[in-house]
């Protein structure tokens, strides 16, 4: 992020509108407790990222997520777990994160640095905070050039809305009140230039970046049927190779290594420390983005 100005998120709901509450699950405002989704209408006004569940002028219909798991919800059911002052006034801030797929099928997922404060060494596509004056797909590209320094001239790419997820860090609760909320905006870049003559252009931010990979569609098919909540596949599909290539960083070089492809396959541990994985949400804009071509 370049500057520390934050977006933040608002819902509506029957005509109400407030800003969305640190540690209360925005997508409960819109489903039943019982269910973890709903269809609302989104978009930026007048300096907020605005969820709602009519239409408005420049929204978009898209599909809002939680995992079964959200820590918001389950401090909903649990009030002896209050959160502390400092965090409830914080508000829910608005991200944007980019699908990057190459005229040649593979999209770009990158591994985030051991050093980051949240989410360290999983798997994301490109992505950060919307700041004020921004468009959505503006953010997704300006993240997209600083952690990978992968500009697309204007004219080689077509682009569209996969959904929203709702994240926050710790993503379970079992690990701690949460200290990160977020509602995050997957975009699907359509590039029209092969993965090879992108990843050309690539000069990866190693103070975000630890690696980076183009995955194939059956790879990534794969990872989105690992859903954390139904607890992975029991192993590498027969189908799938052993390892993948990736391209690891470290002290400003380059260099091609292999990945056990059950790394990308892992999925959220309840307890203990984090493992190298594809971030939850990551699994369903990919869902999101496999279904809408067909499958591959």
């Amino acid at each position: 992020m370049a500057g520390s100005a934050r977006v933040l998120v608002h819902v509506q709901r029957g005509g109400a509108e407030r800003a969305a509450r640190f540690g209360q699950s925005v997508t409960g405002t819109f489903c039943p407790a019982h269910e973890d989704s709903a269809l609302v209408s989104c978009g930026l006004d007048r300096g907020r990222f605005l969820l709602s569940d009519v239409p408005f002028p420049g929204s978009t219909p898209v599909l809002l997520k939680r995992p079964s798991f959200c820590p918001a919800k389950r401090l909903g059911e649990r009030p002896e777990l209050p959160l502390p002052a400092e965090l409830r006034g914080r508000g829910v801030a608005a991200g944007v994160a980019v699908l990057l797929r190459a005229s040649t099928g593979r999209i770009l997922l990158t591994r985030r640095a051991s050093t980051l404060s949240i989410f360290p060494n999983i798997w994301v596509p490109p992505g950060g905070h919307v700041e004020p004056g921004e468009e959505l797909l503006a953010v997704g590209l300006r993240e997209l050039e600083e952690e990978t320094g992968l500009r697309l001239p204007a004219g080689t790419f077509s682009w569209g809305t996969l959904g929203l997820w709702e994240s926050l860090y710790p993503p379970m609760l079992s690990r701690g009140l949460p200290r990160r909320h977020h509602v995050v905006t997957y975009l699907l870049l359509r590039s029209d230039e092969p993965h090879a003559q992108l990843e050309a252009r690539m000069r990866p931010n190693e103070s975000e970046v630890s690696a980076y990979a183009w995955l194939e569609p059956p790879v990534l098919a794969a990872i989105a049927a690992t859903g954390d909540e139904v607890k992975g596949l029991g192993g590498v599909p027969s189908a799938l190779p052993a390892t993948i290539s990736i391209t690891e960083l470290s002290g400003g070089s380059a260099s091609s290594t292999r990945l056990p492809t059950a790394t990308l396959l892992a999925t959220a541990p309840a307890r203990g420390e984090d493992v190298e994985r594809v971030s939850t949400g990551t699994k369903f804009a990919l869902g999101l983005c496999l279904g809408s071509q067909g499958r591959p």
